[in-house]
């Protein structure tokens, strides 16, 4: 038999817990609400659909919404009846890019989720204007910004065309990890390769042991062991390192050789968002760097493309 006591204590629970049952309920009649008004806001020609000749609502119907985002039409219906079903940031991630939302756009929708966007942040609390002028300040100089794992948040002109033609990387590429074990030219780039690889997995694995639940981090793991066998190698060698400053090297496809000396300057107490720089280590590639930041002003595209 249930005990006054049993009874009160289950009573507590319940009304302890109710809140948050609503908080949760509220989002997802807000998510619901926030995904029909979207998807009515997008023509069948904006997706490359064809009109039809009757449709009874504006905008996209749900089923089109579901096959251009490759989840179940049911499944879908019911995130727009706000049922309590899980959403995982990779359908999250397609639901955006359907609906074409912008940056603000898709920030509300993985709050109203309860998830956290696992593409490199375009925008950024840190990247003020004042954050943006320094970085034109130390030109020619190469500097960017990124995080701990590596998103690359803003950079100036010379450190576009560093290591390639940064500009013409789309934004979730954007990532120095991704980079180095994916994509040709900036791999070239790099002198000494397989050490800086191995310094940046090690480095990527001890920042990561404060965000293993995090679904960015848990994201940018799976791609790299998915696409670079090499990364895969390395990292189950379980090597850690923390951040350092040290030389570097680069082959730069427009002004050859440099060597500089890698300076991390913190923006916050924790080990969140860092301005990178790069100082030549010596008068000829302080020249190289200069004239690097030359071509940049003039427009790499009417430059020679390679050096000898």
């Amino acid at each position: 038999m249930t005990t006054t006591a049993q009874t009160t204590a289950q009573t507590t629970t319940q009304e302890a817990a109710a809140p948050a049952m609503r908080g949760s309920e509220i989002r997802r009649h807000e998510l619901a609400a926030f995904l029909r008004s979207r998807r009515e806001r997008i023509t069948p020609e904006q997706v490359g659909l064809p009109r039809g000749v009757r449709r009874r609502t504006p905008g996209l119907r749900r089923e089109e919404v579901a096959q251009l985002s490759a989840v179940g039409v049911t499944w879908y219906t019911w995130l727009e009846q706000a049922r309590n079903i899980q959403v995982s940031v990779q359908v999250l991630d397609a639901l955006a890019r359907t609906l074409m939302l912008d940056g603000t756009e898709r920030a509300h929708l993985f709050q109203l989720a309860g998830a956290t966007d696992p593409t490199p942040a375009t925008r950024c609390p840190s990247i003020t204007p004042a954050l943006r002028a320094l970085l034109e300040q130390v030109e020619p100089f190469p500097a960017c910004v990124q995080n701990s794992k590596y998103d690359i948040l803003a950079y100036n002109r010379t450190y576009a065309l560093l290591l390639c033609d940064l500009d013409e990387v789309p934004a979730e590429d954007r990532n120095c990890l991704i980079l180095s074990y994916t994509h040709e030219q900036w791999r070239s780039s790099i002198v000494h390769l397989e050490e800086t690889h191995r310094l940046m997995a090690a480095r990527f694995r001890a920042s990561m042991a404060g965000h293993l639940a995090e679904p960015g981090w848990k994201m940018l793991l799976k791609r790299l062991r998915t696409q670079s066998p090499e990364f895969r190698d390395i990292w189950d060698r379980h090597e850690v390192v923390g951040a350092s400053t040290r030389r570097k090297e680069f082959r730069n496809r427009y002004v050859g050789r440099v060597t500089v000396d890698h300076t991390d300057l913190w923006l916050t107490p924790d080990p969140g968002p860092r301005m990178v720089t790069y100082t030549p280590a010596d008068e000829e590639s302080r020249e190289r760097l200069e004239k690097l930041h030359d071509i940049a002003l003039r427009g790499a595209g009417n430059c020679a493309t390679s050096h000898e």
